[in-house]
């Protein structure tokens, strides 16, 4: 099957009820996208379909076909949220930022200057460490930045 991922297209031969997760981590080796809980709660898997925050844990490969698939690998490395990331100190273990990251890019693409409530309401990721309050405040500083749609 071919995919979108990343601005490229991929070949995969793969069974399409694969978890996308698994294909990407281990069959394409973009290992930015964790496994966190396995049930699409914590969304440590989070990549974008078509701009949209999307868990991959369960979601089958084959559900990928014909979509934009963005991964965190996707993103320049230099993008406001990425930037934001690093000035306000987000990470703290660090696991769950990638999904983050990503949940947080598709909210400023459709919403650029997010308030408080539309923050708490989008980014529904789950961090152990608990660095909600620098999440928060790196989105608000991203929007500053202009972040960019993907």
């Amino acid at each position: 099957m071919q995919l979108q991922l990343n601005g490229k297209s991929v070949s995969l031969d793969v069974e399409t009820d694969m978890p996308l997760l698994w294909a990407l981590r281990d069959e394409l080796g973009l290992t930015g996208t964790k496994f966190g809980c396995g049930v699409s709660q914590c969304g440590a898997c989070t990549v974008l379909f078509d701009g949209e925050p999307v868990r991959t844990c369960n979601l089958p490969v084959g559900a990928a076909v014909g979509r934009k698939i963005t991964t965190i690998e996707g993103l320049s490395g230099t993008s406001a949220v990425q930037k934001a990331w690093i000035m306000k100190q987000v990470p703290q273990c660090g696991y769950c930022q990638s999904g983050m990251i990503m949940a947080a890019t598709a909210l400023l693409a459709r919403k650029p200057k997010p308030t408080d409530a539309d923050i708490d309401s989008a980014i529904t990721n789950l961090c152990r460490c608990g660095t909600y309050p620098r999440i928060k405040a790196a989105i608000h500083e991203a929007a500053k930045l202009g972040h960019a749609k993907v």
